[in-house]
């Protein structure tokens, strides 16, 4: 081993991505490795501050605003968490209308990401910079699925990555606005939905709504036999043209999903059966330790978050109120759950040897071992097809989990025949691997929306179109909402009190993966997964890219205003704006 010379750098902010992402990083270039990583954000926002004392209807509109990416799912999640709070169950045609715009929503999100964000760090320009002899082999390199893409080498598919020009990157753009689109006819508007509530949707049911957004998904679902493929060929090449690459970005399988896509048959949002209805969802939720399912069970993982600061910007609350001591079941809640939490931000110069950033770290403390794990989403598709194929209780026809894998059956579409593919549990948490899962899932939520609307069809058929149920908010509640963002964990912590919002606190995924060194020392999964990982890139430090470490950051899907939770201290105001009356 040669002796090391570390040369410190720092890619701040990260491009590509939602939000201020900041990766230091200490490199051996000797031994072309990464021997330390911090991962910053210099945002702060406080929606779990300004949200104290609303009224507790409104949670959906205002969370939704968390985030311009995946407000949709924030809305969501807020909604499983007022229907548990509020005491309701939506009609069955109210779920599958969200099923089917959250399905639009993966399908919209994953697709921009993956071929247009991530898919440029694979781009023929990209590779010419950073790994010009890889490039040399892809020039005459076979893809060995051209028959199904149409890309008879892999430079040609690195050639239609390339941003504004590539054809397949143009073509996944018009993907975008189908999807949008087809998110639209469900829930109104992207990316803040105007037509879910709590208790159901405002969304009317018809022939006509159904049909639209099936012609649409015909489309798309065409397009994805193609991509899988493509970027199987393309994912396949790298890890064969530099031996190793396929642990480029590991760390220790630590994956957690919460699930997406109720079952309405069977959910009735109550706390007490929470643990049942949560196995029902057409993504099982679950956590995932060292290649092990060691549970499927809602209420043991809402018990098991922690949230702990460490390197973060916050004062601790160990003198604030215990809003929740036990749950509906009697379990008691520990005083670091985020029923419990109370946002203290605390500005201060930023020390990497400090506290350094304004993300918290999210932990799931397993009883077993008691270890306060480091959960991360594996970008949000790889953790779900892992727990959905191990927990083996999916099986609806288009998508069946079968122990080791998760298999996709997509029918017969205009330009191509039908199609199954089969994502199969890897040998690693990886950068290629959570970018390979990312592709897959697109193609799950596809086939997931065909089995949605022929439930959706079959209830409009049979005079079953309400769609919302009414309700009253209660003087007391709690509720928890779980689903998946698109890119990972998602939920919603919500304490009534004087029918007010007495605390609130959102945890999507982001916090879980750009967590930094936590109370314990341990790192997030950002810092670990880029900590020690080998470089493969030929530049040397004077003209270093770090395409290797960005591949690994981008990979997890980093969307940053998710991560941190404006505040103005006093209630200082900033501006009044006052509105004209129409032909004042």
């Amino acid at each position: 081993m040669t002796e090391k010379n570390l040369v410190d750098m720092s890619w701040d902010p990260v491009t590509r991505i939602v939000g201020s992402l900041g990766i230091h990083t200490k490199i051996d270039f000797a031994n072309r490795e990464v021997v330390d990583c911090h991962a910053t954000s210099s945002i702060f926002r406080g929606y779990s501050v300004f949200l104290r004392g609303k009224d507790p209807r409104d949670a959906g509109f205002i969370t939704s605003r968390i985030c311009g990416i995946c407000g949709d799912n924030h809305a969501t999640c807020a909604m499983y968490a007022q229907n548990m709070a509020f005491g309701i169950r939506p009609p069955h045609m109210g779920e599958w209308i969200v099923n089917l715009g959250e399905a639009a929503e993966y399908m919209f999100d994953h697709n921009l990401f993956q071929d247009n964000l991530v898919g440029v760090d694979f781009c023929e320009k990209m590779v010419q910079k950073t790994n010009p002899s890889v490039l040399a082999k892809a020039e005459t390199t076979a893809s060995p699925h051209a028959a199904e893409h149409g890309f008879r080498t892999i430079a040609d598919i690195m050639r239609a990555l390339n941003p504004f020009e590539g054809s397949f990157y143009l073509e996944a753009l018009q993907m975008s606005r189908l999807t949008r689109e087809m998110f639209c006819l469900m829930e109104g508007r992207h990316v803040h939905p105007s037509t879910i509530y709590p208790g159901g949707v405002g969304t009317v049911p018809s022939n006509q709504l159904f049909s639209d957004y099936l012609v649409r998904l015909m489309k798309y679902i065409d397009f994805m036999k193609r991509a899988v493929p493509l970027h199987d060929d393309l994912f396949d090449f790298f890890c064969e043209a530099l031996p190793g690459y396929d642990e480029v970005g590991k760390r220790r399988i630590l994956l957690g999903c919460w699930g997406s896509f109720q079952n309405p048959e069977t959910c009735d949002f109550k706390y007490a059966n929470m643990a049942s209805w949560g196995r029902d969802m057409f993504v099982t939720p679950g956590i995932v330790v060292d290649g092990e399912l060691i549970t499927t069970d809602l209420v043991e993982i809402n018990l098991g978050i922690r949230i702990l600061l460490g390197s973060s910007f916050y004062d601790d609350w160990d003198d604030g109120p215990m809003f929740v001591e036990r749950d509906p079941l009697g379990n008691p809640v520990d005083k670091r759950h985020p029923w419990n939490q109370t946002t203290i931000p605390r500005p201060q110069k930023r020390e990497l040897e400090g506290k350094y950033t304004w993300v918290m770290s999210p932990r799931w403390k397993w009883e077993k071992t008691g270890e306060h794990l480091a959960l991360d989403t594996g970008g949000g598709p790889l953790a779900r097809l892992w727990v959905t194929a191990l927990a083996k209780r999916v099986d609806i026809g288009y998508v069946r989990a079968t122990g080791a894998s998760v298999e996709i059956n997509l029918p017969k579409t205009v330009a191509h025949p039908e199609v199954t593919f089969t994502w199969k549990i890897p040998r690693y948490s990886s950068t290629i691997e959570r970018n390979r899962a990312r592709t897959y899932f697109q193609a799950y939520a596809a086939a997931c929306a065909l089995y949605f609307l022929e439930r959706a069809m079959a209830e409009l058929h049979a005079g079953n179109t309400a769609t919302w149920t009414e309700f009253k908010v209660p003087e007391e509640g709690i509720g928890c909402g779980f689903h998946e963002a698109v890119r990972g964990v998602l939920s919603h912590h919500l304490v009534i009190k004087d029918r007010k919002i007495a605390n609130y606190h959102p945890y999507p995924p982001t916090p879980w993966n750009a967590s930094p060194r936590d109370s314990f020392g341990t790192l997030g999964p950002y810092e670990d997964a880029v900590k020690n990982t080998k470089l493969f890139e030929e530049n040397g430090p004077d003209d270093f890219k770090g395409i290797d470490i960005m591949r690994t950051v981008r990979s997890f899907d980093p969307c940053l205003p998710c991560g941190v939770h404006m505040v103005i201290d006093g209630g200082r105001e900033l501006r009044v704006v006052h509105s004209p009356r129409f032909g004042g």
